[in-house]
């Protein structure tokens, strides 16, 4: 079962700030891209578990991938709007977010499609 999450980021420098996995994207495609290949694959979870004191303690279910996960981003006013379509659930979602953006991101909507 898929769900649709909409996603606000309203300051993108605030997020491109908010520590060492960082978005990296100026506009919304390439946010977008970035968030998405968070989902489908484990390489970010992989960077991040690795950099724990104790990384074979991580639980291995934080490292769930979403291969037809699906991300688009759209500008609005001053900050970038992202639909993200996944299976993931919302607590792996909220941790990909949190790595990626800190705090600079708001949950807007949940649907399930």
């Amino acid at each position: 079962m898929s769900t649709r999450y909409l996603i606000r980021v309203p300051d993108t420098d605030k997020a491109r700030a908010s520590g060492d996995y960082a978005l990296r994207a100026q506009g919304p495609e390439g946010i977008a891209e970035e968030v998405q290949a968070a989902l489908r694959s484990d390489a970010l979870f992989a960077r991040w578990r690795d950099a724990q004191v104790e990384p074979d303690e991580v639980d291995p279910a934080l490292g769930i991938v979403d291969p037809t996960a699906r991300v688009t981003g759209e500008q609005r006013d001053l900050g970038i709007d992202l639909t993200v379509d996944t299976s993931i659930s919302s607590t792996i979602l909220k941790h990909r977010l949190r790595l990626l953006a800190g705090g600079a991101w708001e949950l807007r909507d949940v649907r399930a499609t």
